[in-house]
């Protein structure tokens, strides 16, 4: 008889699944058994990642920023699995370059994404945990929930809140007594996805942080918070020097952060761009800033 696979008969919500960590991170699940439902904007790349998963998994087509999207997807899940044991919230955009370059409308799409999707996921997952009495909600933030860098000013902002909201609703789970419901931060580093190729920048020049991190590293990382939850995970080699650069040491951080911004504004404003994507995306939302 075959061995049961490790989180066979566990169904889990992946938002952002078309690309990067999000379509990883489904990849190694069903490897491992899980029911998956993954949700993205594009419909061509789901489709084809929830046909190569097998039955198990399926494809929603939606935009997390939007309410109506949201309970859709819930409802397809339940629907096809009857209930939903871990939901991450992976969706994420962004944009580069100098705050008054970028136009509002972008800043305020970026927000709608990053947060407001992150707030109506969780909204759905949590009153669904609190039925079962249990669940785990995983919301990926970034280096940018923790460090500031020039030039990723409302990426930053955003990622900060993810942050901040998922550390409120944890001391909000305690205080009501939901001991077996888990709120779970990812800050990864910059991780080797096409964020940086996806994200709209206004620098007017190539942006990278190098050296990148495995994405396996972080594939694995977030799917251990299943079985073994965490209030906060950080991911990646660099992540604990430059803390020490932020908050120990800050003249040497403020250097660094210097020599980053004159890279990014080597050229005039009126030198720089916004790269229109072919179609609208949804990113991975794994920080790279």
């Amino acid at each position: 008889m075959a061995q049961e696979k490790a989180y066979s008969g566990k169904t889990i919500v992946i938002t952002g699944a078309s690309s990067g960590l999000g379509k990883q991170v489904a990849r190694q699940l069903a490897k491992d058994g899980a029911n998956l439902v993954l949700a993205a904007r594009r419909t061509g790349l789901i489709e084809a990642l929830a046909s190569e998963l097998g039955p198990n998994a399926i494809a929603v087509t939606m935009d997390v920023s939007r309410e109506a999207d949201v309970a859709w997807l819930f409802e397809e899940a339940l629907i096809s699995f009857g209930k939903i044991d871990v939901w991450i919230n992976n969706a994420g955009v962004g944009v580069i370059g100098p705050f008054t370059d970028i136009p509002l409308e972008e800043l305020a799409r970026m927000v709608e994404v990053n947060v407001k999707g992150t707030l109506n996921g969780s909204h759905f997952a949590l009153r669904h945990f609190k039925e079962l009495g249990s669940g785990t909600l995983i919301n990926i933030g970034s280096v940018a929930s923790d460090v500031a860098y020039p030039y990723f000013t409302g990426y930053s902002a955003s990622k900060h809140a993810v942050l901040g909201f998922s550390s409120a609703l944890n001391e909000e789970m305690k205080l009501e007594g939901y001991h077996d419901i888990h709120i779970c931060s990812v800050l990864p580093w910059a991780t080797d996805t096409p964020w940086f190729e996806h994200a709209d920048n206004y620098s007017g020049q190539v942006v990278g942080m190098k050296p990148m991190e495995d994405t396996q590293d972080a594939v694995e990382a977030i799917i251990r918070l299943i079985d073994e939850p965490q209030e906060v995970v950080e991911i990646g080699r660099k992540m604990d020097s430059v803390r020490l650069l932020t908050r120990f040491i800050p003249k040497r951080k403020d250097k660094r952060g210097i020599q980053f911004a004159k890279a990014i504004a080597k050229k005039t404003p009126a030198e720089s761009h916004k790269a229109e994507p072919e179609e609208p995306q949804e990113k991975d939302s794994n920080p790279q800033a």
